[in-house]
């Protein structure tokens, strides 16, 4: 069994002492830990151990893997084994025109639909972005930002489309990318979030997709700077 010292899912893993974890517990941790970028992209991960710390057979792990593999989370090898996802350039690249194109599909019907809870809601997440950017914070920069995002679509009540976003999104978040762009990029990523604010609580549907589009426009240049030597991501060739 690997060293459990050197283990990066021992450490990571919410695990409840007592008995065996059920297959929903397992697939829901390591989904988890892989979402909130504890583990980087291409990290191993050891059947055997993840097992002993649930308490579980290796079958429930075998299964719950499947089920991130299939969700874009985790990557199987032939006699090598699991490993957290990474992704080429070129694949995130395509990941995040899917999340542009989703996220616009919902703005629209989102703005007519926002209740004062949900305008109420975007401003506090708007206020947290501001405090992430002047702290130069960038953890809280990246998870609020997603916050920021869903704030603005999930008004459209369209269930099944954000529940690919949602999906979309989950693919691409193991590299962090907000996490490790230059804190004058999140500035300027954060100054479009203001102006898609603005046109969400007046109302203005057409400037908000406007505003959209252009964040889109920044964020893919953004991305596009990630040093791919990082093991974050890997180069097309």
């Amino acid at each position: 069994m690997p060293d459990r010292r050197h283990s990066a899912w021992a450490f990571r893993l919410a695990i409840r002492r007592g008995g065996a974890a059920s297959q929903q517990t397992v697939v829901d941790e390591l989904r988890r830990v892989i979402l909130d970028g504890a583990v980087p992209p291409g990290t191993p991960i050891p059947v055997g151990e993840v097992a002993d710390l649930f308490g579980v057979s290796h079958i429930p792990v075998r299964e719950s893997l499947m089920t991130l593999t299939s969700e874009g989370l985790v990557t199987h090898q032939r006699n090598v084994g699991y490993s957290v996802a990474r992704l080429t350039v070129t694949e995130l690249a395509e990941m995040y025109v899917v999340r542009e194109t989703l996220e616009s599909a919902a703005l629209a019907a989102a703005v007519v639909r926002a209740t004062d809870a949900d305008r109420a809601h975007v401003i506090h997440v708007n206020q947290l972005l501001e405090l992430a950017v002047s702290q130069d914070d960038s953890q809280s920069y990246h998870r609020q930002s997603r916050v920021f995002h869903m704030g603005l679509a999930r008004p459209s009540g369209m269930l099944r489309l954000m529940h690919m976003l949602e999906s979309a999104w989950n693919v691409t978040e193991p590299v962090q990318a907000m996490v490790h762009v230059a804190p004058v990029h999140r500035a300027r990523l954060h100054e479009d979030h203001g102006e898609m604010l603005d046109a969400f609580l007046t109302g203005d549907a057409e400037r908000l997709l406007a505003c959209s589009a252009a964040h889109h426009r920044l964020l893919n240049e953004v991305v596009a700077t990630l040093p791919a030597d990082t093991g974050l991501i890997v180069g097309d060739g």
